[in-house]
């Protein structure tokens, strides 16, 4: 039987993409990044978070830029 990967923290993908962890959560809103909400916390699977950034979810609009 293979493996079930874990359950993220927010702190976990802060530290597992080199990010604050207020980005995780202003992306979670405004960016679609891929979440589970449980209870009152937000849990992630990195695999799922990865392919996110790797399809372009994490790239900068100039739309914030003055």
């Amino acid at each position: 039987m293979a493996e079930q990967e874990p359950w993220a923290s927010v702190e976990d993908v802060a530290k597992h993409l080199g990010i604050a962890k207020d980005t995780v959560y202003r992306w979670i809103e405004s960016k679609a990044l891929p979440a589970h909400k449980i209870g009152r916390l937000w849990k992630f699977k990195l695999t799922e978070v990865d392919e996110w950034v790797r399809s372009g979810g994490a790239i900068e609009s100039g739309a914030d830029e003055g």
